[in-house]
């Protein structure tokens, strides 16, 4: 992946992340192995789901895939959000952040000026 976001609300590969250059991910882990099994943390940082403003984007993910595919995953994940929220990691590419970083500064900067 090299833009955009996905959620993955099911099992992933072995090699997950692996060549993830830009984006974001975030995997609804449910057993708790993905980060020890699953992901291929070279390039990657796992992290929380805390930050409000994305929570609520990703529910927003969650019920529109469910609204067009009629998936009973996302109906559950979606109708039992409280308790899946903290399951959820969100995979962030190190070079993508320190790029977005980038970015935030210097619009900072040019409001600023």
């Amino acid at each position: 992946m090299t833009g955009g976001r996905v959620v993955v609300l099911g099992p992933t590969g072995r090699n997950f992340a692996a060549g993830m250059s830009g984006g974001i991910a975030y995997v609804l882990d449910e057993t708790g192995v993905f980060a020890g099994q699953h992901c291929n943390r070279e390039l990657v940082d796992l992290e929380d789901l805390i930050d409000h403003r994305e929570s609520t984007e990703v529910l927003d993910l969650i019920r529109r895939h469910h609204a067009l595919t009629g998936s009973p995953v996302a109906k559950r994940v979606a109708d039992t959000w409280i308790m899946c929220r903290p399951k959820f990691v969100k995979v962030m590419p190190r070079d993508f952040k320190r790029a977005l970083a980038r970015l935030e500064r210097e619009e900072a900067e040019t409001m600023i000026e």
